[in-house]
């Protein structure tokens, strides 16, 4: 294994080791989840508008808010004892430091993301298990892209006095391209449309994650310099 990927991996580990063991994280954004779908599913009336056409919205509004609770506390941990500084000065590439918070926010917004899809199939009755793998590429190829480009602005306005506000005002305009993407490629997959037909919609995540994640590791140095 190469050394960025070695170093990259023991920053991830690292973090995911604090957030796991402490569980405060994970908890308050499983039970944001929880209570944002149980209110959509108390609020929809099911005579006017079919589960399946607003499942897929509802998903991904979902899954938008969790995330953003989640990059927050990205570099939020290392403001203890000037940890992130530390961590700057340590003699790794600052790109291993970049990608070890891309992974550890992955992994926990991935965690996420796995408690609401089968909450969202169970208070909504929809079919999803019949549809498991393209739909998991479907979270996978538009999470990196929204985790990629929310990794970089936590990092930018972690030391800033309004950093929770911030970040979402930030990063909201970048997600909305892989969220209408991703929305548009779900509800097509849940209404029994051929793959065929969401594959424009892959390959347009694909391309947003390309360009956004290489672009990070440009900026992601100068980013913690200034």
């Amino acid at each position: 294994m190469p050394d960025w990927a070695k170093y990259a991996w023991r920053v991830a580990r690292k973090d995911l080791l604090v957030e796991f063991r402490a569980r405060t994280g994970i908890v308050s954004a499983a039970a944001f989840v929880i209570l944002v779908l149980l209110a959509f599913n108390f609020g929809l009336d099911r005579t006017a508008v079919a589960a399946v056409d607003i499942a897929p919205s509802i998903l991904w509004v979902t899954f938008t808010f969790a995330a953003i609770v989640a990059l927050n506390r990205g570099f939020q941990l290392e403001l203890e004892n000037q940890a992130f500084d530390g961590l700057l000065l340590a003699p790794i590439g600052r790109g291993s430091i970049y990608l070890g918070k891309l992974i550890a926010n992955l992994v926990f917004v991935a965690t996420i993301e796995a408690i609401g899809v089968p909450l969202v199939a169970l208070f909504f009755n929809v079919r999803m298990l019949p549809y498991v793998l393209p739909l998991v590429g479907i979270i996978a190829l538009a999470t990196l892209g929204f985790v990629a480009v929310g990794t970089l602005f936590s990092a930018m306005t972690v030391r800033t006095r309004f950093a929770e506000l911030l970040l979402p005002v930030l990063l909201l305009p970048f997600m909305i391209p892989p969220l209408m993407w991703a929305a548009r490629a779900t509800a097509a997959l849940l209404t029994d449309r051929p793959l065929s037909d969401i594959a424009g919609w892959l390959k347009m995540l694909a391309a947003y994650d390309i360009v956004f994640v290489a672009l990070a590791l440009l900026l992601f140095p100068e980013t913690v310099t200034e």
